[in-house]
């Protein structure tokens, strides 16, 4: 008789610890649904279970804490952010007029008469004037483009938008000296993308080649729709190419670069799900552009 009590009572035993296992992971699967819910929408409503153990609602409850607090630093930060570009946009823009008004003067110094050293400190005044003229529009744009989010997709064909980027680069090549290697696989790459982005990252980083670049350059193109932009950039280091995507980051050979344009490539082509990355060997600065196919 007694085997048999003692039976029961351990299947009694066993019921209740499988109940108390099954309520326990209904109710990590209600909070488990409520993080997901309040991580994907900004809701102020509290982690609802309906399991009755302390020990449970206390997980919950500081839970609902951290996520109330976690919402608030977001906050923060996006307003934050919001207010900085927001504070580069109007400082950029403030800068063009007396920028232009001192452009204007120089211009009219140039039809003076100066002696040798009048000369020498114009040209240098226009050169850094210049420079941070390049500079407040290069910063005007970057903040549009940061705080821009919608972007206008659509099937573009990447091997012809690298060709006319291309050919709008003829004059800086033919300045410089450069003939261009340009290699693009006869197959069509086709890609959902915002064209003018697309433009704009191959424009960054041909400009930055061309600035960079010992006197060549080279761009392949593969089936896979892959682009290498190289050429030979002997004064950068290691350290140089880890920091080409940093924004102002610049190298002392390029002192007219703003440090802008190879983070706005950077940016662009991940706002579009793409891939951008940079190495150097032997001397060859490469950067390599890829999107995935849709």
């Amino acid at each position: 008789m007694l085997p048999w009590i003692i039976c029961g009572i351990l299947a009694v035993v066993v019921v209740i610890l499988a109940i108390k296992i099954r309520m326990m992971q209904k109710s990590m699967d209600e909070i488990c649904s409520c993080l997901l819910e309040h991580l994907s929408s900004d809701t102020n409503q509290l982690i609802t279970i309906s399991s009755r153990d302390k020990y449970v609602r206390q997980l919950a409850s500081e839970l609902a804490k951290q996520l109330a607090e976690l919402r608030k630093q977001r906050r923060q930060y996006l307003n934050g952010d919001r207010q900085l570009k927001e504070a580069v946009t109007n400082i950029s823009h403030d800068l063009r007029t007396p920028l232009t008004a001192i452009c204007g003067y120089l211009e009219l110094l140039e039809e003076e008469e100066k002696t040798e050293n009048t000369k020498k400190y114009v040209e240098r005044i226009a050169n850094r004037t210049e420079a941070l003229k390049a500079l407040t529009e290069e910063l005007f744009r970057y903040s549009v483009i940061s705080s821009v989010s919608d972007l206008s997709y659509e099937n573009v064909n990447m091997g012809r938008v690298l060709e006319d980027t291309l050919i709008s680069f003829y004059g800086a090549f033919e300045q410089k000296g450069i003939v261009p290697k340009i290699s693009i696989s006869e197959k069509e790459a086709w890609r959902r993308l915002d064209r003018s982005a697309l433009s704009r990252i191959f424009g960054n980083i041909i400009s930055n080649a061309i600035k960079y670049s010992d006197g060549d350059f080279s761009v392949i193109m593969t089936e896979n729709g892959e682009i290498t932009f190289s050429n030979t950039a002997s004064e950068l280091s290691s350290v140089d190419v880890g920091k080409l995507f940093d924004r102002f980051y610049t190298v002392d050979s390029a002192r007219k670069s703003t440090g802008l344009g190879l983070s706005i490539a950077k940016l662009l082509t991940e706002r579009m799900n793409g891939r951008i990355s940079a190495d150097h060997k032997n001397g060859i600065l490469s950067i390599t552009v890829s999107f995935k196919e849709v």
